[in-house]
């Protein structure tokens, strides 16, 4: 089998945008990401969705920054995965590729949900479902023919069993206890006003925040903290694993050799999460091949941007997933 030809100068450029922040890589495809940066600001969203100006107002400085420091040519290849792709990229799918052509000279640019730059990172290019849980949470499979995801849908209408969906029930715990209504942790309570305040004042601080989702998640290992003495933190937790692994079961390729693997933030809460997944998964999943994930999606967004520089990019093409732009 020949090599792939690798063009000189062939660079590179892998984004990762999520609830967290934006995070970002550069290097070239013979030998892949040389430096990584990362922001902690969240890329907005808007009335048109994920906005693109303001993605690129974070990324231009950051990828200057790895420029200078690699001393790398500029990227002719870039694989922005992004947080929401699939329901508030339109803007993003429009104006990004452009910008990056004008500001980078990038003439080949990828745009992928999330879900499949953390399914390229954990499994590579082999059949099964990936589960990508931060402050979302998002389920992905593929046969190698066609993708297939759950969840997903936010923080408002989904994203069940994430970190933000953990940290809500969490935090309504805390306040059925401050309420007197049944149903409270009082131990959750007390975590709660440490990290936030007095709870009366809790919905006023966190309404108006654009980044709430991500305010919410970091109650999750506060919960995590509890569960072992309380049993509503570890019922939150039982019922997050519940949630994790329909959508683990609702992609998952029902025939051949599939594999399974976990990625994202959350469960570095550990145990008190990752016991009862673990259950949940065995007992929806059996056939499933429980693996670690390789790497995270950034390191997908490389594996993509690599193959795509060296013509040798066989994932399915989908619109609304993974789209490739290139430039006249």
């Amino acid at each position: 089998m020949s090599r792939p030809v690798i063009e000189p100068g062939s660079g590179i450029l892998a984004v990762d945008s999520g609830g967290s922040g934006l995070r970002v890589a550069l290097g070239t495809a013979e030998r892949g990401a040389l430096a990584r940066r990362a922001s902690q600001v969240p890329v907005g969203v808007g009335a048109r969705g994920i906005d693109p100006d303001q993605l690129m107002a974070q990324l231009v400085p950051l990828v200057r920054a790895l420029t200078a420091e690699t001393g790398t040519s500029p990227p002719t290849t870039a694989v922005v995965g992004a947080a929401g792709l699939s329901t508030l990229g339109e803007a993003l799918r429009a104006e990004l590729p452009g910008a990056l052509a004008r500001e980078f000279g990038v003439r080949t640019t990828a745009l992928a949900a999330d879900a499949v730059t953390a399914y390229v990172g954990a499994l590579g290019y082999r059949p099964g479902a990936v589960v990508a849980a931060g402050t979302g949470l998002i389920a992905i499979g593929t046969d190698l023919t066609a993708w297939q995801r759950a969840d997903g849908w936010g923080h408002l209408l989904g994203d069940c069993g994430g970190g933000a969906w953990i940290g809500r029930a969490g935090l309504e715990a805390a306040l059925r206890a401050h309420d007197g209504r049944p149903g409270g942790s009082a131990a959750l309570l007390v975590r709660a006003e440490q990290q936030f305040g007095p709870m009366a004042g809790l919905p006023g601080r966190l309404y108006p925040r654009p980044d709430r989702a991500a305010v919410l998640a970091s109650f999750a290992p506060q919960v995590a903290a509890c569960a072992q003495d309380d049993p509503v933190a570890a019922g939150v937790l039982r019922a997050a694993a519940r949630h994790l692994a329909e959508s683990a079961a609702a992609v998952c390729p029902t025939a051949g050799e599939s594999r399974i693997a976990l990625t994202g933030g959350l469960f570095h809460i550990g145990d008190p999460l990752l016991r009862p997944v673990e259950e949940e998964l065995a007992r929806r999943l059996p056939h499933a091949l429980r693996v670690p994930p390789e790497g995270d999606p950034l390191d997908g967004a490389v594996r993509i941007a690599i193959a795509l520089a060296t013509d040798t990019l066989t994932l399915p093409s989908e619109n609304s997933l993974l789209t490739v732009v290139r430039q006249a």
